[in-house]
């Protein structure tokens, strides 16, 4: 792509976002680098100040799905992955998609959850794949 297309994709967002989220330019300038270069971004801020707000924005802008996990300290892998489920009329198991099967996540608190659960999560933005019951998608 084009570097005046993307500049003008970008501002076109920028703008989006500025009008809900104001007075935070520059947050909302990393988030699109991290976007455009496949990255993550971690938000660190007080409660309240629409952290959540802007992820949903950011994802309804864009044109993407989104969801969000509260991790806490009983959260199991599979209920951010997702697991394998038993259909007695096909006689297969089929797998039931977890919320990191979104373009973007809203993944609060994690350090609540157990080594396991982070694994699964750190699995997924580091390799782009997640792996249930030993088979990986």
């Amino acid at each position: 792509m084009h570097v005046d297309r993307v500049r003008a994709i970008s501002n076109a967002i920028l703008e989006g976002l500025g009008k809900v989220y104001v007075g935070k330019r520059m947050v909302l300038t990393k988030m699109m680098a991290a976007s455009f270069a496949n990255g993550h971004v971690l938000f660190e801020d007080y409660p309240g100040l629409g952290k959540t707000l802007l992820a949903k924005l950011f994802s309804r802008i864009i044109g993407c799905q989104w969801s969000r996990v509260q991790f806490t300290p009983d959260l199991m892998p599979a209920d951010i992955l997702g697991t394998k489920v038993w259909r007695m009329k096909e006689e297969t198991f089929s797998l039931e998609k977890g919320p990191i099967f979104t373009n973007v996540l809203l993944a609060d608190e994690i350090n609540r959850s157990p080594p396991k659960t982070q694994a699964g999560l750190l699995e997924a933005m580091e390799e782009r794949q997640v792996t249930i019951e030993g088979e990986t998608y």
